[in-house]
């Protein structure tokens, strides 16, 4: 079986379990509970993989507890940022499922048994809350232990069944890789509730490689608004691990994502101290202000969101704002994640941005923060996608390509609207439409229906409109009618009629001669 048949199965077998076990339970609520014993399961097998260190003469999960020392419990803390004994292994826990009356609470008590295992180590804040949406004695659940027990067991036996191999080299991908085909199934089906934080990986490969373009290394890259961590990963599936030098680095709102892009790392087999997730409002209480500029930021903030913005008289004088003079309207907050993600940038830094069209072309207070990065220089491009390629979400949306480091005063337009393959439900960028828009950013060369680089004046003329529309001519499609032709076409049609109407009016006088 090859690998890409291999992930396919994985898939298949990974959907069938989520949509078998759930039950009454709404299929986006369980996904925490399928995607929980996916994380479980991958942290046990990795702590495992630890411990026996290559030794085949150990088997961690047929150890007994007291074997464990407190010198072996805290190395291993130090290293791996957890702890799990032998008998909180998901394999253990697995095995007995069925026969458990207190597998709710037992797996209650192991979760928080490896949250408490990091306190006191640098990787407490890291480790804390991650099991917080796998609420084993939720009534969702069931409204009986039983009934709970009965869904919990099915969950951890299905998850238990994948074939993930041996727990060395490409299976670790393997994990991940069905986390996020996972996570993108229930956003897929969930409309905008499960869409709205998950970027599809066609587009977050394209960010990726825009951000990063030509940076042979990167102190370390950054995303204001993570999600579930998609666009960070894709950096690091495209780039080797080791040119991120200091590691990866996001804030998250929402709670429940906040703790998907955590997880996601660990299922990557990114090491707690490779990774900062913080959970917090990006836009009023922004994190990492203090630390070194990023090299390399991502990004796909909600689109359109309300802020406190002009409401909060403090923010104007905030050094992500105050260069702008202005702040974004309260009912749209696209702006200040941009202003933020500039403020964050260092000088030979890029950030690329999924942003909502309409602030390319409004006016009032969008239209004064469009002068002020286009006056800075610090627009390198706009490039618009084809509709539909979002989960939730039917619109075309821009990417905004920001960069501190350029070497002349123009600006970039890419028109992308037309490099999609059409889907069942969502078109798809292929990875030849994303090399067709590298390539054109790369060159910054203009090409006819694609791409134009544009002077500062002709931007101030056009009163720093940034709508790809307005710089790249769209190719006509119709067909290209020969007017002369046509004319004769139609001439000739002309003819055939009266000579029909002639024909007819003949045969009717003939028949009314002869009924006469």
């Amino acid at each position: 079986m090859t690998s890409t048949q291999q992930r396919a199965e994985l898939h298949r077998q990974i959907w069938a379990i989520a949509n078998d076990v759930r039950g009454a339970v709404d299929g986006w609520d369980f996904k925490q509970y399928v995607l929980g014993a996916l994380f479980y399961r991958f942290i046990s097998e990795n702590f495992a993989s630890y411990i026996e260190a290559g030794d085949e003469s150990i088997n961690y999960a047929e150890l007994p507890d007291s074997v464990i020392t407190p010198e072996i419990k805290s190395d291993a803390v130090r290293t791996k940022g957890y702890f799990i004994y032998p008998s909180q292994l998901f394999a253990n826990v697995a095995r007995s499922a069925n026969d458990n009356e207190s597998l709710n609470t037992d797996l209650a008590a192991i979760f928080a048994a490896i949250e408490s295992s990091a306190v006191g180590f640098d990787s407490e804040e890291d480790i804390k809350g991650l099991f917080a949406d796998f609420d084993t004695t939720s009534n969702r659940l069931g409204n009986t232990v039983k009934n709970k027990n009965t869904r919990l067991a099915a969950v951890l036996k299905g998850v238990g069944s994948l074939d993930f191999g041996d727990f060395h080299g490409s299976e670790i991908d393997l994990f991940g890789d069905a986390y996020e085909f996972l996570i993108s199934k229930y956003a897929a089906n969930a409309g905008k509730s499960g869409g709205e934080f998950f970027t599809p990986q066609s587009v977050s490969r394209l960010i990726a490689r825009l951000a990063m373009h030509k940076q042979t290394r990167v102190n370390k890259i950054y995303d204001p608004a993570c999600g579930s961590g998609s666009l960070l990963l894709q950096a690091r599936k495209h780039f080797h691990e080791h040119i991120i030098e200091d590691g990866f680095f996001g804030q998250e709102i929402n709670h429940t994502t906040y703790n998907l892009a955590r997880m996601n790392m660990f299922l990557h087999n990114i090491n707690y101290d490779k990774f900062n997730i913080k959970h917090d409002d990006t836009l009023v209480s922004p994190h990492f202000g203090d630390d070194k500029p990023f090299d390399a930021i991502v990004s796909n903030p909600p689109y359109s969101v309300s802020w406190i913005g002009p409401d909060d008289p403090t923010l104007i004088n905030d050094e992500r704002f105050a260069p702008a003079g202005v702040l974004a309207p309260k009912s749209k907050a696209d702006f200040a994640f941009v202003l933020h993600a500039l403020s964050y940038l260092s000088s030979k830094g890029r950030a690329a941005i999924v942003c909502f069209p309409g602030i390319f072309y409004r006016g009032g207070a969008e239209r004064k923060i469009r002068q002020y990065l286009v006056d800075n220089n610090y627009v390198e491009t706009v490039i618009s996608l084809a509709p539909n390629l979002f989960y939730g979400t039917s619109i075309a949306v821009n990417i905004l390509v920001l960069s501190r480091s350029k070497t002349d005063t123009r600006t970039q337009f890419i028109d992308a609207s037309n490099l999609y393959k059409k889907e069942t439900n969502n078109n798809v960028l292929l990875d030849e439409h994303i090399e067709t828009i590298v390539a054109a950013f790369d060159s910054k060369e203009d090409v006819e229906y694609l791409a134009r680089s544009v002077e500062h004046q002709e931007v101030v003329d056009k009163d720093y409109n940034l709508s790809v529309s307005s710089y790249v001519e769209a190719k006509d499609d119709r067909e290209v009618i020969d007017i002369t032709v046509l004319n004769a076409e139609i001439a000739a049609t002309v003819t055939k009629i009266d000579q029909l109407r002639s024909d007819i009016d003949a045969i009717v006088a003939e028949i009314e001669g002869f009924e006469a």
